[in-house]
């Protein structure tokens, strides 16, 4: 059957497009990213946030000052470190060092626990219920902060963020609710006698007096710091207002999450012995509950027995004791408990159950920590988040695209991009599917959100094999575990979207944003996009920061005599490229055309004399190339109302597959380029003459 009897056969009307059949495009993985230990990468983001913190303390002592971080210096850039581009959130009193907050500060006392997380004035409940429940794990709170000089207040820490981990280095300052004594009224100096030593020396030391997370150990600094940290990966404070603690943890620990409904669940029993009883083992668990309605009850902030909607909690452990089954819960407030059946100090306890306390590791108290028996907890909840931890003997291969999506409104469906898994041995597999991280850059992550899906099939087969776990609407990443035979697999990847912008939304908003903001903001979307296979850096000229290593020891006119060497050489390359590699099968009804694509991207020169412009140009319908054309020198750049390529239909798709340490996946990803043809296409698989 040819492309247009089906059609006919099928009374679809035939594209327009479907006279120029289109051209699939074919990225293979990175070599660097193939079989990628985990454990391995990891290492060395640790050396350079090492590396970073040794060299800072050094050069602090020479210079006798403590660090400021010039890069997230909360007292000298404020806004810039509390707010998005869309303007102020918060109001902290002050900015003060760690030494001069605390009489006896220490990074941490006794180990990490989940008593010492508290949560501040932002709404990131997601995030510190994420740093209580891996309190709880041994050893993993340790890989965050790997370097530290708490006399020169430097700390480094190490994050997950699209699949790359990153170092981060911040200072010891920290925001505080408290003002500066010359900063009160007349009536506030009066309720300290108007001492200011008694009020230096009462009312601002303390974890009180900070403004964000705090610990509920006196002295212990490494909540607010990891906190702090984490919003300097995402740009400011602001970004950390909402979330889900599973994401939280995937960026802690490069592990990864699945959302659980919990009426879902078929075999509580299996889910009993086989994931809870696990917790904190090899996993790590989460629960929450949606919001309520308050159309009847006209009751906005209701409760269900003391537990809040649309907050985060952690799962701390799970315990059978006596013929029953306790799950042990933490609110990140560090107060506000259960009131149901085994909440502190019910009827439940009586003399024979309070002996078992010590096996739940409980003390009674209003902490944040409760009781709770298992029928009651997946009663309570309506999602549980669970999130599976990788060690050395995990791999993991990844590769990013950039996808073009149909316009809607068009067919909800599976067609855009394909991903290839090679398996030279079995092994079990963890694949994931996500989108790019966009907190940093949510103001300007485009005029749609997205939902993903995928299917997997064994290549050349018809029967599907397995589908990605469901996901909330909307979600970062959706994965799929399953154990695979060495062979060829085709992941088929389904995106929905929705529009929740206007067309011009950033036109419209950013007369009103910070411009300096809104600058960093841009360069930190280039860069997490700059990770697709695919990425057109062109587009992204005037936002690609230049690494201070491409410049380092070289004078700018150096630089420039090397670019324009490397130019001359390209135009060779293009010249004898300029033409693409086509090859022609012909039958009776199909003619098919493969386009090889080279995935190098090939830099345009700048001649000295202009700031802007090719240094060859050509006529592409022929492939010449005229290398004696000189651009004229370009105007002085002068400031200009911020402008934005807009939402191009495109989405930032990534594919990790976790395996086993001796079986790498090598992973290929296939786009289509022709809209009109794509359903045709894929309409036809196992048709085609």
């Amino acid at each position: 059957m040819s492309v247009l009897d089906y059609f006919r056969a099928t009374s679809v009307p035939v594209p327009s497009a479907l006279a120029v059949q289109p051209a699939s495009a074919t990225y293979v993985q990175e070599p660097e990213k193939i079989g990628l230990l985990v454990t391995e990468e990891l290492d060395k983001a640790l050396e350079e946030a090492k590396k970073k913190v040794a060299s800072i303390a050094k050069d602090c002592r020479l210079k006798n000052r403590k660090f400021r971080d010039i890069e997230f210096d909360l007292e000298n850039d404020v806004k810039k470190c509390l707010h998005g581009v869309s303007g102020a959130e918060f109001n902290p009193s002050d900015v003060r060092h760690v030494t001069d907050i605390f009489e006896n500060p220490r990074f941490v006392e006794d180990g990490y626990s989940s008593s010492d997380v508290v949560q501040g004035a932002i709404s990131d409940c997601w995030f510190v219920s994420a740093l209580a429940t891996m309190a709880t794990c041994a050893g993993l709170m340790e890989k965050l902060c790997v370097a530290r000089d708490e006399q020169v207040g430097v700390y480094g820490f190490v994050f997950l963020r699209d699949m790359r981990w990153v170092s981060i280095v911040i200072d010891d300052l920290l925001f505080t609710s408290i003002p500066k004594w010359e900063e009160l009224n007349y009536a506030e100096k009066e309720l300290y006698h108007h001492d200011k030593d008694k009020y230096n020396a009462s009312a601002r030391k303390g974890s009180k007096t900070l403004y964000f997370a705090k610990s509920g150990t006196e002295g212990e600094t490494w909540v607010p710091l990891i906190e702090k940290a984490y919003a300097k990966l995402h740009g400011d404070y602001a970004s950390l207002g909402w979330g889900y603690a599973s994401e939280a943890i995937e960026d802690l620990t490069g592990a990864v999450c699945s959302f659980i409904p919990s009426q879902d669940i078929l075999d509580r029993d299996k889910f009993w012995t086989e994931e809870l009883l696990k917790a904190n083992k090899d996993r790590l668990f989460g629960c929450s509950t949606r919001r309520l309605d308050s159309t009847r009850s006209g009751v906005s902030n209701a409760t269900i027995d003391g537990v809040y909607a649309g907050h985060a909690y952690s799962v701390l452990r799970a315990v059978e004791v006596k013929g029953k089954r306790f799950v042990v819960v933490r609110n990140p407030w560090g107060k506000t408990e259960w009131t149901g059946p085994w909440s502190d100090g019910s009827k439940e306890w009586t003399k024979e159950w309070l002996e078992v306390l010590p096996e739940l590791d409980h003390t009674f108290g209003n902490d944040g920590q409760f009781v709770m028996e298992y029928k009651d907890f997946l009663a309570c909840w309506t999602d549980i988040d669970r999130t599976i931890l990788f060690n050395s003997t995990w791999v993991m291969s990844s590769q990013w695209l950039e996808v073009t999506t149909r316009p809607l409104p068009s067919a909800w469906s599976f067609g855009d991009v394909s991903f290839t898994i090679s398996m030279t041995k079995p092994s079990t597999a963890v694949i994931v599917l996500s989108q790019l991280d966009t907190r940093y850059f949510s103001d300007i992550s485009g005029r749609s959100r997205w939902s993903l899906d995928f299917a997997l099939y064994k290549q050349g087969e018809t029967e599907m094999l397995a589908q990605s776990v469901h996901a909330r609407y909307f979600s970062r990443s959706v994965n799929l575990e399953i154990q695979l035979e060495a062979g060829e697999y085709v992941v088929h990847v389904r995106i929905d979207r929705q529009y929740w912008r206007e067309k011009d939304y950033f036109e419209q908003l950013s007369e009103n944003w910070d411009e300096q903001k809104l600058a960093r903001v841009m360069t930190e979307r280039a860069k997490s996009r700059s990770i697709a296979s695919n990425f057109k850096a062109e587009t992204e000229v005037n936002n690609i920061p230049i690494p201070l290593n491409v410049l380092a020891g070289q004078t700018l006119t150096q630089l420039e005599e090397k670019a324009k060497a490397a130019a001359a050489a390209l135009t060779v390359v293009a010249i004898a490229e300029a033409a693409p590699t086509t090859t022609t099968t012909t039958s009776t009804t199909t003619s098919t055309t493969t386009v090889v694509v080279n995935n190098t991207p090939v830099p345009s020169a700048v001649p000295t004399n202009s700031a802007a412009g090719p240094l060859a140009t050509g006529d592409p319908t022929t492939g010449s190339v005229d290398v004696s054309t000189t651009a004229a020198p370009a105007a002085p750049a002068t400031d200009a109302k911020p402008t934005d390529p807009g939402d191009r239909g495109t989405i930032f798709l990534g594919l990790r597959v976790y395996t086993n340490r001796d079986a790498p996946a090598v992973l290929v990803g296939q786009l289509r380029h022709e809209m009109g043809t794509s359903f045709a296409g894929l309409s036809l698989a196992g048709n085609v003459v």
